[in-house]
């Protein structure tokens, strides 16, 4: 996010510090000390929450000044990281600038993740009054009349606008109030601070459609008017994408995310602007060790002993302080590995009991089962089946959710009743849970591979076209979707209505059709999934259990 304000920079920094402490306090971190003088610092606020901030003259010949906030918080299977920088040059207004970042560690590798919109850029939006050259951005799209049209023709063409203005329109017959609320408030959810939105009413669509007849639109469909609009140009038109009432009435929150993807690439390519662009590097020293901390006996061994006396060793204070950042970041990743590895030694810990005691109920169930079920009286001697999925998969369902957190990009969000009961059905829920497994192992490498854009389309097509050295699950075993007759049924669909984190769909509820088959037979069960690889960049399992209800059950 990059705007501008009016605000005074010293009224614009206190006002993000507030906020800021206010956000810190709400997820139980220690909230930060008021700002001192040291250029910059490092405040460690909790277990892996690092926040530094620091301020200075920008660089270059012009007078101006910044500050810069930088937080690091910890992720369930990586790191999340804020920066807000805020900066006023000599003759020009306050720059506010907002990135989050999501990285994942979980794969053994540091990949970006999508985030959704901070929190603090919707709570900072409306009290900076912020601006995109002649444009208000605001959390909420605006009802534009017919005696409005004229500006907001003057926006779009206005040669200072840096964000995406995205108008909406509205169908015919449809209240203005009702479509506002059911449709375009859920649609630009992901557009705070990235664009300005707008919705025009049925007598300013006319006019509006009349003044820009090759950049039109009506019929419920959205469009995203990027940078310098030129209204003569009938070729500058095909520049403007649509998203058309059909495909966003098909799935909605979908229809977020593509609404979302231009305006998200814009930010992140769109060069900075000059006040932005002179803020120098950030560089922060480690912070000091405390008074009663052991000195070492060679001066040498203490890293940080060289770095800060920068006359001793013949550098430069920059030369010292870049190096002392680099021995701070080693040390944070020493100490992310120290904790990854007691982790991994808690799960290996609890696999191992889980081993023991599977076991134990193996030899239980071979006693107390008659023999009919297990075998004929004609029967040949089975031959144990080869293993499938990763090492060392799962017989029982209890310890298939127990060793859930083996997939970092699967969350299940469900009820882990369904799950357990399989394991009553004795016999046949080992093979179900290996199957299972097996399919969740398919589902986390289809994940690992989606968020970096490599897929090649969905779950189904992935199963289809397996790459080599991939866990390979049976296409046929892996459906996209209910059928029509199960999703227009209102009881049959709210089953499937599972749970899902805010940040996927504000009402915690989400409709997963696409489901993976584990299981034959009457009982038939079934993993319902929700890939949501391209908005969280997270594949949420939100049942396993039992066939629910369709035509084929009672």
């Amino acid at each position: 996010m990059t705007v501008t304000t009016t605000l005074p920079h010293a009224d614009a920094v206190s006002l993000a510090d507030e906020q800021l402490a206010d956000w810190l306090k709400q997820e139980g971190c220690e909230e930060p000390p008021p700002a001192g003088n040291p250029q910059a610092e490092r405040l460690r606020l909790g277990d892996r929450v690092l926040l530094d901030r620091d301020h200075g003259p920008l660089r270059g010949p012009d007078t101006g000044r910044y500050d810069r906030r930088r937080l690091r918080t910890p992720a369930p299977h990586g790191t999340q990281q804020l920066t807000l920088t805020v900066a006023t040059a000599a003759d020009g207004p306050t720059w506010v600038r907002l990135e989050a970042e999501s990285h994942s560690t979980g794969s053994g590798l540091r990949t970006p993740c999508r985030v959704p919109v901070p929190e603090l850029a919707r709570t900072l939006l409306p009290l900076l009054d912020a601006t995109d050259g002649p444009a208000a951005v605001q959390l909420a799209p605006r009802v534009i009349t017919a005696a409005e049209v004229d500006g907001l023709i003057d926006e779009l063409c206005d040669p200072e606008r840096r964000l995406p203005t995205v108008v909406a329109s509205v169908p015919v017959n449809h209240p203005v109030d009702l479509w506002v609320e059911a449709v375009v408030r859920p649609l630009c959810q992901q557009l705070p601070g990235l664009a300005t939105a707008y919705v025009l009413d049925p007598g300013a669509r006319t006019g509006f459609n009349v003044a820009l007849e090759y950049h039109t639109v009506y019929g419920g469909a959205v469009r995203t008017y990027l940078p310098e609009v030129d209204p003569a140009s009938r070729q500058d038109g095909a520049r403007h994408p649509v998203l058309a009432r059909g495909r966003i009435e098909q799935d909605l929150r979908r229809a977020a995310g593509l609404l979302a993807r231009e305006p998200r690439r814009i930010a992140v390519d769109l060069p900075l602007p000059p006040a932005l662009a002179a803020v120098p590097v950030l560089r922060v020293l480690p912070p000091q060790p405390r008074p009663d901390a052991t000195t070492p006996a060679d001066p040498a061994a203490d890293p940080t002993t060289d770095l800060t006396a920068a006359p001793a060793a013949g550098l430069t204070a920059r030369e010292a302080a870049a190096r002392a950042e680099l021995v701070a970041l080693a040390r944070e990743e020493q100490q992310d590995r120290a904790e990854q590895q007691a982790r991994a030694d808690e799960l290996e810990r609890v696999r191992r009991t889980l081993s023991r005691e599977r076991r134990v109920r193996a030899r239980a169930r071979g006693r107390a089962l008659p023999a009919r079920l297990c075998a004929g009286p004609a029967a040949a001697p089975r031959v144990p089946a080869a293993r499938t999925g990763r090492a060392d998969g799962p017989d029982t369902f209890s310890e298939l959710m127990a060793r859930l957190g083996e997939f970092p990009l699967l969350t299940f969000t469900g009820d882990q009743k369904a799950a357990l009961a399989l394991d009553e059905l004795q016999c046949a829920g080992a093979g179900w849970a290996r199957l299972a497994w097996d399919g969740l192992t398919a589902l986390q490498e289809y994940a690992e591979a989606a968020v970096r854009g490599e897929a090649g389309g969905d779950f189904k097509q992935w199963c289809e076209h397996t790459p080599d050295g991939c866990h390979r699950f049976p296409p046929r075993k892996a459906v996209r979707g209910e059928s029509r007759t199960v999703f227009s049924h209102t009881k049959w669909k709210r089953e499937r209505m599972l749970p899902v984190p805010e940040c996927v769909d504000a009402s915690r509820r989400a409709f997963m059709g696409a489901h993976l088959r584990i299981g034959g037979g009457r009982t038939a069960p079934r993993l319902h999934y929700l890939d949501d690889c391209s908005g969280s960049g997270r594949i949420y399992v939100g049942y396993i259990g039992l066939h629910l209800t369709n035509t084929r059950t009672n």
